[in-house]
């Protein structure tokens, strides 16, 4: 798939003619008439870079980019005017509004598609070579926010599978908390965004988990749910974090009884497959995103488990997927292969081997823990 790119013009004989030039040279470009229409495609599908004629009813090229200046979803899109000025004062304004450059309408189209293969690559190598200096960074500091050692219990046994997209970290964090030979913590969340912003957020909310489970513990308080709500109540008020949130899934494991004690913040349900029935059983919570609201109206559900029973958390990389060009979602698919998968008897690596080694359309970082009872 081709870089997108948004062409906002006014005159449509001007759209359709570049439209028609750029696809035909490798990229999706889609036409808005106006500054409205521009909104309205961002809203819905954020663009590789836009391209913006001055002078237009309404609304206008300038205000347009103050518009986006403003918006932290769509202010580090790459901006260029296309306009018939060439007055230097209205350059020095556009370019104050920090757009990369100017694109004169009689600039011959060959010319014009090599401006915009050269701003693009430009903007990649630039990405790349910050993406490289923060792993130079992380692996430095040794920053993971996904165990390395595996953790040995009595009665349970815990698996790790997780998956980074195209080679970026994500916004999953998983942790392994033992607080003594009885008692153990599975940790699973999501921070919204993409990428290295999403990585860089989730060690703070790694860093309140850990504090609130401790806290909590000491105060002999092993409620999964309250454990959540005070980790909400923290993040909620935290001016670093606004704006900035998180699903959950929350699991104290029981290793004298054999009993599951589960929370979810807008997670996605925990799975019980039984083998004696060869069935999945779907737990799901009620809680709101951390942070969301200071009450996240947290629900706890207890689930006993048996001998060979497998118990499943998964971020919704596991069930996002491309297909034509489109992200799709889709729970029901996961769960139907899963259990094909467990129904042969296989081990966890055979199965995380046979659905995600060969997914050829990943869209995000995906994580699936197994947790089985021995």
């Amino acid at each position: 798939m081709g870089k997108k790119i948004l062409l906002v013009d006014d005159e449509p004989f001007q759209l359709r003619l570049m439209q028609k030039v750029l696809n035909q040279n490798g990229f999706e470009a889609t036409t808005a008439s106006s500054v409205e229409s521009a909104l309205e495609v961002l809203q819905n599908d954020i663009q590789d870079l836009i391209i913006s004629d001055i002078e237009m009813p309404t609304i206008d090229g300038f205000d347009f980019r103050k518009r986006l200046l403003e918006d932290k979803k769509f202010k580090n899109i790459p901006f260029l005017f296309h306009t018939s000025h060439n007055k230097e004062m209205l350059i020095d304004k556009g370019l104050a509004l920090k757009a990369i450059d100017y694109i004169d309408k009689n600039t011959p189209v060959e010319q014009l598609v090599a401006k915009v293969k050269n701003i693009l690559a430009t903007v990649v190598e630039q990405n790349e070579k910050s993406i490289a200096e923060l792993k130079s960074v992380a692996d430095k500091l040794n920053l993971k926010n996904v165990p390395q050692k595996k953790l040995k219990l009595k009665n349970f046994e815990i698996n790790i599978f997780h998956k980074t997209y195209q080679n970026h970290p994500g916004g999953d964090f998983i942790d392994l908390i033992k607080i003594d030979d009885r008692y153990t913590f599975v940790v699973l969340g999501d921070v919204m965004g993409k990428k290295w912003g999403a990585w860089f957020f989730s060690f703070t909310f790694l860093s309140y988990i850990r504090s609130a489970i401790r806290l909590c513990v000491f105060d002999g308080n092993l409620s999964v749910a309250k454990i959540m709500q005070r980790i909400n109540q923290v993040i909620h008020v935290d001016e670093f974090l606004n704006d900035i949130y998180s699903t959950l899934s929350l699991v104290l494991i029981d290793d004298e009884t054999g009993d599951i004690s589960y929370c979810g913040a807008s997670d996605l349900p925990l799975l019980k497959y039984n083998p004696a029935s060869q069935e999945v059983t779907q737990y799901k919570s009620k809680g709101l995103l951390l942070g969301f609201f200071k009450n996240g109206n947290f629900n706890e559900q207890s689930i006993a488990t048996t001998s060979n029973d497998r118990v499943y958390l998964i971020s919704d990389g596991v069930i996002d997927f491309e297909a034509k060009g489109v992200k799709k979602t889709d729970l029901n698919l996961f769960l139907g292969s899963l259990k094909m998968h467990l129904n042969q008897n296989l081990s966890f690596n055979q199965i995380t081997e046979s659905i995600f080694n060969s997914q050829k359309y990943q869209v995000d970082d995906c994580s699936l823990i197994q947790i089985k009872r021995l």
